[in-house]
């Protein structure tokens, strides 16, 4: 038999069967529909991970950035402190001596300090 002639028979014999209530050859161009639906719809999906992606790379450099910024801010904050705790223990020595003459000098520097700066403000 010729394989040309057998295609066409076979054809002919499964075009008639119908499954379900509906013709073979119609199922299968559901059957398409479907698959091109179902691609256009992970399409859809690769583009919207593809955006998460994106935001979400985006929001791990905003907080990385955010926790440099913050780290730098305690080591500025702890240097302040240093500071001014020496500040203070400068002060409280200064405080503790019973020498009148020393409070006297730091009082007087305190006096002409602040007329020098009443002076240039007015």
């Amino acid at each position: 038999m010729n394989p040309r002639r057998e295609r066409n028979h076979r054809t002919a014999l499964f075009d008639g069967i119908e499954e379900g209530g509906i013709r073979a050859s119609s199922s299968y161009a559901s059957h398409e529909i479907d698959e091109h639906d179902n691609d256009r719809a992970v399409d859809g999906l690769q583009d919207r991970v593809n955006i998460l992606k994106r935001l979400t790379g985006d929001i791990h450099e905003e907080v990385e950035s955010h926790n440099r910024v913050l780290d730098r801010m305690g080591n500025d904050m702890d240097a302040s402190r240093g500071i001014l705790s020496g500040t203070m223990d400068r002060f409280k020595s200064a405080f503790e001596t019973k020498s009148s003459r020393r409070m006297f000098t730091l009082v007087a520097s305190f006096v002409v300090i602040f007329l020098i700066i009443y002076y240039l403000t007015r």
